[in-house]
């Protein structure tokens, strides 16, 4: 597997205010770790790194100031666009964490030793994340993430163990 090296920790979605803020829906596990953020890029460009400021937070949003940004006008153009970070500028994993985006591609067995297929996709939702298994014809199958249905992850062997129930691999 190769390793990703930016990886999306929110979208902008909205202004916010008269001087340019922005509204942020995050996809990490954590909103707090913006507060630890620096540098991110923003859609597909790599090249130009954006710096926030005065981070808040509101519910689930991020509340930020984009240095350079000062009028809603500017802002409004930045709406849609999500926001990536460098692994080697973002924060420091604990042991036995890992990126979510180190999971997609990874190989998918049952308890029994079945191969099911791989790791398409991760979706998060505000209950618990949903893992999309894509099978070898390109059938695409949704489990919840949670202990249940997945026993174990081994990020270093690229491979996950899966303990459906009936009829949760059928179409």
């Amino acid at each position: 597997m190769e390793k990703v090296t930016h990886f999306k920790v929110g979208k902008i979605v909205k202004t916010q205010g008269l001087k340019g803020d922005v509204r942020v829906l995050p996809s990490t596990d954590d909103i707090y770790r913006f507060d630890f953020l620096e540098v991110f890029y923003l859609g597909n460009d790599r090249d130009t790194e954006w710096e926030m400021e005065n981070v808040r937070y509101k519910g689930n949003l991020v509340i930020m100031k984009i240095k350079g940004i000062d009028r809603v006008e500017d802002a409004e153009r930045l709406v849609g666009k999500n926001i990536y970070v460098s692994r080697d500028e973002s924060f420091e994993l604990e042991e036995g964490e890992f990126f979510i985006a180190d999971m997609i591609g990874i190989e998918v067995f049952t308890v029994s030793g079945e191969r099911v297929g791989v790791l398409k996709d991760v979706l998060q939702y505000a209950a618990n994340d949903v893992y999309v298994i894509k099978n070898d014809e390109g059938k695409e199958f949704l489990i919840p993430a949670v202990m249940k249905f997945v026993p174990e992850i081994d990020i270093e062997e690229g491979k996950m163990i899966i303990d459906p129930i009936k009829g949760m691999l059928e179409d």
